[in-house]
């Protein structure tokens, strides 16, 4: 899988910043086992090195306390341990990128917003047009929105991830790099392994069979098992939520997740405003607030900040900086659905990405169909 620059992974340009659901329980079947569902065979490109799991204390804790709670067979856990390799890639991945480097939003752009891409999101949507239609029905979010988010992760399932997610998993539960916040994510992370081996066990397949991003992120949307698990939809209908093979299940998934991180059907429309700011104001006040939608636009205006259009009467917005390097920074008058799409990966610079991916698909598909027509 070909891994983004580095400057890109300190901008939380991973699914490992999903929002997840927390480790779901679920009681074993007391029926007979049925054999596990054959998965159709992907290249694994990170075997990583064997390690004995088993000997590592926190490990053996961690699958006494998930046998006792989820029902899992000890033994089955021993022999799971037993193949797990350790990744150091996936450690070194999430380091963060060395310290004083600027970011660049236009960069970002270069890189995401071009024609490969885009062309890849026509055909997308073009193939998958009634179920994003079905989707914007049912959830309230528009195609665009799903389609610049399935582009982003993935260019439309072409880079979905060739890491054994246990393997990953494993490796970043107990062996997290140091960091500030090294067990907080190695809490995050052992709670995720918990919900992928659930999930392999309510899709009936081989845990190691599950593969995806460094960070343990599956399928075309790119969610952790426990997004998954909360948030994944069978939106085809035939028994099974895949988000590996299915690109309806990818496409009903992601509407769902926005819908279910603050998504508003009824403020659909235009996402983030260009501002004009007055000269010498201070509004870092503003800038801090976190991902979210909080001031009337009467507060911002107040304090000088301005759009070119009348805002919308009862409706709440914020004020984003996006850097551009040595450039100027840009400035945006955001809305609530802006911030859901920051619920999905916490990034001013990934939301920008998503909006301006999926607008641009919109006007090439748009222009396409008009060509098409005009040479009938």
């Amino acid at each position: 899988m070909k891994l983004l620059p580095r400057f890109l992974l300190a901008l939380a340009f991973t699914a490992g910043t999903l929002a997840h659901a927390a480790p779901v329980k679920q009681k074993p079947s007391k029926k007979h086992v049925k054999p596990k569902r054959t998965m159709p065979v992907h290249k694994v490109d990170y075997v990583g090195k064997q390690v004995n799991f088993s000997e590592w204390q926190a490990v053996s804790d961690f699958a006494d306390d998930l046998a006792r709670r989820q029902g899992f067979p000890r033994a089955e856990l021993s022999e799971l341990i037993a193949r797990t390799n350790y990744i150091n890639s996936a450690v070194q991945l999430v380091k963060p990128g060395p310290p004083g480097k600027p970011k660049n939003m236009n960069a970002v752009r270069a890189l995401l917003i071009e024609a490969v891409r885009i062309d890849a999101g026509v055909k997308f949507w073009n193939e998958h047009a009634a179920t994003l239609a079905r989707a914007e029905a049912a959830y309230g979010v528009p195609a665009e929105i799903i389609v610049g988010i399935i582009g982003i992760e993935t260019v439309y399932g072409r880079n979905t991830g060739r890491f054994r997610i246990v393997d990953v998993l494993t490796t970043l539960a107990f062996a997290y790099p140091d960091a500030h916040n090294k067990e907080t994510r190695m809490a995050f992370f052992r709670g995720e392994l918990e919900n992928a081996l659930v999930l392999a066990r309510k899709q009936n397949v081989d845990p190691f069979s599950l593969l995806g991003s460094f960070a343990g992120a599956i399928g075309l949307p790119q969610f952790m098992p426990g997004s998954v698990l909360a948030y994944g939809v069978d939106f085809d209908n035939d028994g099974v939520t895949d988000l590996r093979g299915s690109p309806a299940d990818a496409i009903g998934s992601v509407a769902n997740f926005l819908l279910h991180h603050g998504w508003k059907p009824e403020e659909n429309g235009t996402l983030v405003y260009p501002a004009q700011l007055a000269p010498g104001g201070n509004f870092d006040f503003f800038i801090k607030q976190g991902l979210e939608a909080k001031f009337d636009f009467s507060v911002l205006a107040e304090a000088g900040v301005g759009i070119d259009v009348a805002p919308r009467l009862g409706r709440q917005y914020g004020l984003i900086d996006l850097q551009n390097g040595t450039d100027a920074t840009e400035y945006w008058v955001s809305t609530n659905n802006f911030y859901a799409i920051t619920q999905y990966n916490r990034s001013y610079f990934y939301a920008i990405s998503v909006i301006e991916l999926g607008s641009a698909v919109r006007v090439a598909r748009a222009t396409t169909t008009v060509s098409a027509a005009e040479t009938l």
